[in-house]
């Protein structure tokens, strides 16, 4: 039995799919552009709402309207000129796993009141598997269809909110569970009819002050470098016209603005040498003669060709000695950089298929240089989104991170706010500066307390400057790696089962009543 009476808040189908609709666009709203980040958990929690009184199909119907609500808008920067094919491509499916997560986060809803009856335990677990459910669907679309896709993970929307601090902590993952959780505990005292008001409206306060209230992580500056980090506003997108060297021209004269600066190294966005360097004796001059002239290394974004294969490539380009080490990029983009199952995928969309005239391989090279003592990990653009990479290039010593990326193919829409968003909280998670140079923008320097410390207009050629601190700082979140996401996801799992072999068993006894 359980103990006491829980509103059951049900909705109508119709109205609830009108609701999850609803919420995926408030969601949206939480994340750059617009950044409302108070926006994103009332998203999440009017999606809970919509599952109460659900079973599993439809919870799966509503998890995939909300997911399409949500989807469609937020990666909608990708038909600027790629068309709707892989728009509607890639929401379906991120919109199939919101569809399957949501509903099993149904069935608990569902059935968790009676795995655990008491008052206790439908406030202290049901939340908590709720949470691991949403998180382990995070983590599983970040790493898987070929590589994944680790954007619109609910973390990202609060990059500038007070919560932003406990990525330090938790990581990613762990800030996504905290923050689902908050709304799953809220749902959860909301139909709780036993609890007074104001015990209800105590816990919920209670437990949002104890996750303001944790301090920021510590970072210790460990030294400091001087750097400057060019932008030279070149258009180069997948469809730009230019001549060949035109965006190394860019680079190099945005440079030049700044070659009476004393600075520790110079680092340009990824493709800012659209003629690769170790192949092209002119641009192996033009680097050269920079790197001379300001008597430092230049760590330059370019594509290379070797032993007959292609990688997106980061150079440190130390003048007469060429590129001193080479960062391949690990996980080039599917379908953008690469076309898997070629054969498989052309028949569905021959013209676009074709537009990805060549696949970069896969790096192997470790992503960290070592710049005159200074040691940067390097990521190139989606990179910075892949949390495995950002924990190797900390463990294998990065003081600083450079984060090299080409936003030229999405205009002025919300992409390049969105990947800045995630630069922000990976400066924080890792205590590290996170240098985000572009080609056209959006480029900025972030401090490890997430704060901006210099940044560029788009779409116009300058360059950055600045003085920037280094760290060695090891934080909980990196201490811990995947083992804060594997053990929320583990709990959220666990307790799905529970409560599906709790409906099992109840389907049998009535079964048998008949």
């Amino acid at each position: 039995m359980i103990s006491g009476t829980l509103r059951r808040l049900a909705l109508p189908l119709p109205a609830a799919i009108l609701l999850v609709a609803v919420a995926g666009a408030i969601l949206d709203a939480g994340f750059p552009d617009r950044s409302w980040w108070i926006l994103a958990p009332v998203g999440v929690f009017l999606m809970l709402l919509a599952l109460l009184g659900r079973g599993l199909w439809s919870g799966l119907l509503i998890g995939m309207v909300g997911g399409l609500s949500f989807w469609l808008i937020h990666i909608s920067w990708l038909t600027l000129y790629l068309g709707p094919v892989p728009w509607l491509a890639l929401a379906g499916l991120q919109s199939i796993f919101f569809g399957i997560s949501l509903a099993l986060i149904g069935v608990v809803l569902e059935a968790g009141p009676r795995v655990w009856p008491s008052t206790l335990g439908r406030v202290g677990v049901i939340p908590v598997v709720v949470a691991g459910l949403w998180t382990a669907r995070e983590a599983l679309s970040s790493v898987w269809p070929y590589g994944g896709f680790a954007w619109g993970r609910v973390a990202i929307s609060q990059s500038e909110s007070p919560f932003n601090s406990l990525v330090a902590w938790v990581g990613m993952s762990g800030l996504s569970f905290l923050l689902v959780w908050l709304c799953a505990l809220a749902l959860q005292l909301v139909r709780e009819t036993p609890v007074r008001l104001t015990v209800r409206a105590g816990i919920a306060a209670a437990a949002i002050a104890v996750l303001l209230i944790i301090p920021a992580w510590p970072t210790v500056q460990t030294g400091q470098a001087r750097l400057a980090a060019v932008q030279g506003a070149s258009d180069a997108g997948l469809f730009a016209r230019y001549s060949p060297g035109q965006i190394l021209a860019d680079h190099t004269s945005a440079t030049l603005a700044v070659i009476d600066e004393e600075v520790d190294f110079v680092v340009w966005p990824e493709n800012a040498s659209d003629i690769d360097p170790l192949r092209s004796t002119d641009a192996a001059k033009n680097l050269d003669y920079l790197s001379r002239t300001m008597g430092v290394p230049i760590i330059a974004g370019t594509i290379t060709q070797r032993d007959n294969k292609f990688y997106n490539s980061s150079l440190l380009w130390q003048e007469g000695q060429g590129a001193v080490d080479i960062y391949d990029k690990v996980h080039p983009v599917p379908f953008a950089e690469y076309m898997p199952d070629r054969a498989f995928w052309r028949p569905f969309a021959p013209e676009l298929i074709d537009l990805i005239a060549r696949d970069y391989s896969i790096g192997t090279r470790d992503n960290v240089f070592d710049i005159n003592g200074i040691m940067a990990g390097i990521a190139i653009c989606f990179d910075i989104a892949d949390d495995q990479l950002v924990q190797e290039m900390v463990d294998d010593g990065a003081e600083i991170i450079l984060a090299q990326t080409n936003n030229a193919d999405f205009g002025r829409t919300d992409e390049s706010v969105q990947q800045l968003a995630i630069a922000r909280l990976r400066a924080i998670e890792a205590g590290r500066t996170v240098v985000n140079i572009s080609t056209v923008g959006t480029s900025a320097i972030i401090t490890p307390d997430g704060a901006t410390l210099d940044s560029l207009p788009t779409w116009l050629p300058g360059a950055m400057v600045q003085t920037v601190p280094l760290s060695s700082t090891v934080t909980p979140a990196m201490a811990a790696g995947r083992g804060i996401e594997w053990l929320v996801a583990g709990l959220g799992l666990a307790g799905f089962v529970l409560c599906s072999l709790n409906e099992l068993r109840a389907r049998r006894n009535r079964a048998r009543s008949v």
